[in-house]
C-alpha cells in the first residue's frame, strides 16, 4: 500500500480531529470511546511511573507532550502541578485544547520544529512518531526532542520494541530500537528499557532514555 504523502497525512490527521470525538481522534480509531479511555489510562498509568512523584508548586517539573493531539496527556499531567507544553501540527487540536485549557501551554508546530529557551525534565511523545512517514523527517524530529532534554532528564517514545520496520495500513510506520538505541546514543541518551502496553494484543510500548551528556 502506498503511504500517504506530508500533505495528505496533514489533512487526515486535521480532519479525522474535527471529526472523531476527543479520544478517537488521536487514539485507536478501531476501538470505542469508552475502550480509549481505558486504554489512554493504562499510557497515562506508565508515563506517570516514568515522569515520577515530584510535584512541587514552587519547582514544578517541566515536561514536554509531543504529539499531544486533544490535549488528553497534557491536561492530565498539569493536575499534578507540573508545567507542561503541548504542541502538535494539527490546528483543528490545539484549536481544541486551547478551547478546554486545564493548565498546560499549547503550541502548533511540528516536532522538528519546535524551540524553546528551556530545557525539559521529561519530554514525551506517544504514539505519535510512527505517524511521521519520511525517515528523513523521523530521525530529524527524534534528534530535536533528544535535543529538548536536560541532563538526567528522560525521553519517553511509544513505539514497537522490535528490531525492523513494520507498515501498517496507508498512514504508520512503526520503527524499532535498531532504529531508536544507535540514533538516540549518538544523542548523549542511555536506553533505560521497553515496557510493552499489554493493551489489546498491542505491539506498540514505551521506551525510556536518560541524557547523561
Amino acid at each position: 500500500m502506498t503511504l500517504l504523502t506530508d500533505a495528505e497525512a496533514s489533512k487526515y490527521w486535521n480532519e479525522r480531529h474535527q471529526q472523531e470525538t476527543d479520544l478517537r481522534s488521536g487514539g485507536d480509531i478501531s476501538f470505542d470511546e469508552a475502550t480509549n479511555y481505558m486504554f489512554y489510562q493504562r499510557r497515562l498509568t506508565m508515563l506517570m511511573d516514568r515522569v515520577g512523584l515530584h510535584n512541587n508548586p514552587v519547582a514544578p517539573m517541566y515536561l514536554l507532550d509531543a504529539g499531544c493531539g486533544k490535549g488528553y496527556f497534557s491536561r492530565e499531567l498539569a493536575k499534578f502541578g507540573h508545567q507542561v507544553d503541548g504542541i502538535d501540527g494539527s490546528e483543528a487540536a490545539i484549536a481544541h485544547c486551547r478551547e478546554l485549557g486545564g493548565g498546560p501551554r499549547y503550541h502548533r508546530t511540528t516536532l522538528s520544529g519546535w524551540r524553546t529557551p528551556w530545557l525539559y525534565d521529561v519530554v514525551f511523545t506517544v504514539d505519535v512518531l510512527f505517524h511521521i512517514l519520511d525517515d528523513t523527517e523521523w530521525a530529524r524530529s527524534t534528534r530535536n526532542l533528544a535535543s529538548l532534554v536536560r541532563l538526567g532528564g528522560k525521553l519517553v517514545i511509544g513505539d514497537w520494541g522490535e528490531d525492523g520496520d513494520h507498515v501498517y495500513g496507508n498512514y504508520q510506520v512503526v520503527r524499532g530500537r535498531d532504529k531508536y538505541l544507535p540514533l538516540l546514543d549518538a544523542c548523549g541518551l542511555r536506553f533505560d528499557g521497553w515496557e510493552p502496553y499489554r493493551f489489546r494484543r498491542s505491539p506498540i510500548g514505551l521506551y525510556t532514555f536518560t541524557r547523561i551528556g
